[in-house]
């Protein structure tokens, strides 16, 4: 465990078990979630191949805008 690990655990022991226990679902929801989101990127790359290189094909035809955050 690294020492900012420890320091953080450190710290959340002296809240109350009710803080704790919501720290605890925070931080197993967001690896639960971290986890979901590796397995759909590492199962899309031949997807986001194809969507890019369809993207560039409407650049060099022209098709595309430049985007003006302006006018978002």
């Amino acid at each position: 465990m690294t020492r900012l690990l420890e320091k953080a655990i450190a710290e959340v022991s002296r809240l109350s078990e009710q803080e704790q226990d919501t720290i605890a679902n925070w931080i197993l929801n967001e690896l639960t979630s971290e986890r979901r989101w590796d397995k759909m990127f590492a199962s899309s790359g031949d997807l986001l191949a194809q969507l890019a290189d369809e993207a560039l094909a409407e650049h060099q035809k022209g098709s595309t805008q430049a985007l003006d955050p302006d006018r978002l």
